[in-house]
């Protein structure tokens, strides 16, 4: 068996959206090692049988000397480990990993869960972080994309070789907790969109489109927001911002939970009206595992998720006049109408997207570069 270890930007991303694939590595006999800044999260990750190595990462800074610091950090890391395979997420670690790994003779397989605004912006630090993915990414054994966008993005800029590269579907749902959920028609039609409080997920396109229907059907229709606010990223909303929005009545902030399925299991729609460049975000997979129909946008990695007017709806980015319309839409259904199309949402994700699927695709991958 061999000698693994797990990668991320935070120990609460590896707890929460790579917690079965450790356990399903542990469980196939390897000694498995996270490697994340300590958190919250790093002792539950001990928990389950892992072992944890704190490393130092600015992950929404530009300061070369930090990102130096960490690349050197890896380095010193996998030199004494000696490890085998070392699994990469979030952007960063698969950059500086990749590398460190390299120089180590280790085998690094990365995972590339959306590029966010890399291949939209032309600042310099974009350019430079391009520049980068295409230095570190040719030492990779393995390349996993989790959107067809993405994978060609990356193919016809030469960033990866063909051969090495595949697609996932997203990071999949967990279909054993996130269950069918049927809620009660209580005459309130109840919106929910989770993510990271940023402008780039189109949160300013969902509180207009809430201000506009809150006040055409009163009492009837609710708007809710759960993630993390005040994030580390030119994007992010201020706290200040949210509380204006929550005084002036637009929309209840939930803030922040380890049990999301509580949260989405109270709501009849979940919405994303994101223009970032998404992998495909995790919070759909799970409302529609939940059955819960979608609203999101004709993004990458978004529409993955939505078949329209089948599941949801799709609208376009960066348009509160088509966001409105789509949640208008769904407002204007029945009780039972929003049921089936989470039971076809719920469907979905079962046939396409269940984790299950994404872990065995890591385990085959290891197998296949270790023999």
């Amino acid at each position: 068996m061999a000698k693994i270890v797990i990668t991320a930007n935070t120990s609460w991303y590896l707890y929460n959206f790579r917690k079965n694939t450790i356990l399903s590595l542990i469980h196939a006999g390897h000694d498995v090692i996270a490697v994340a800044p300590q958190d919250e999260y790093s002792c539950n990750i001990k928990k389950m049988g892992a072992d944890f190595v704190h490393i130092s990462i600015d992950k929404g800074g530009t300061n070369p000397f930090r990102d130096i610091f960490t690349l050197f950090s890896f380095y010193r890391i996998y030199k004494g480990l000696r490890c085998d395979v070392v699994l990469n997420f979030t952007p960063k670690n698969n950059i500086y990993s990749t590398l460190a790994s390299h120089v180590c003779g280790a085998k690094a397989i990365n995972n590339i869960a959306g590029l966010g605004v890399l291949f939209i912006d032309e600042t310099y630090s974009s350019k430079i972080a391009r520049q980068l993915y295409k230095l570190s990414q040719k030492f990779a054994k393995k390349v996993f994309f989790q959107n067809e966008d993405d994978r060609a993005l990356f193919i016809e800029n030469k960033i990866t070789p063909v051969e090495i590269t595949e697609r996932l579907p997203g990071s999949g749902a967990d279909l054993s907790r996130f269950k069918l959920s049927i809620s009660k028609d209580d005459g309130v039609v109840s919106f929910l969109l989770i993510a990271r409080m940023l402008y780039d997920k189109g949160i300013m396109h969902y509180i207009e489109a809430a201000r506009e229907l809150k006040f055409k059907y009163q009492g009837q229709i609710d708007f809710r927001l759960l993630g993390f606010l005040d994030v580390d990223n030119p994007s992010a909303v201020s706290r200040k911002e949210m509380q204006a929005w929550v005084d002036e009545g637009i929309v209840d902030y939930l803030g922040t939970s380890d049990s999301v399925e509580t949260e989405i299991s109270k709501v009849d729609c979940v919405v994303l009206p994101s223009f970032y460049r998404e992998g495909v975000p995790k919070s759909l997979l799970e409302a529609g595992a939940m059955g819960k129909p979608i609203i999101t946008t004709d993004n990458v990695g978004c529409r993955e998720t939505v078949d329209d007017s089948v599941n949801g709806f799709i609208c376009q980015p960066r348009s509160t006049k088509s966001l409105v319309s789509s949640l208008d839409k769904m407002f204007k259904l029945t009780h039972d109408e929003r049921l089936a199309m989470g039971r076809a949402s719920r469907l979905k994700m079962e046939t396409e997207f269940d984790e299950k699927l994404v872990i065995n695709r890591y385990l085959l991958a290891i197998d296949d570069i270790l023999n």
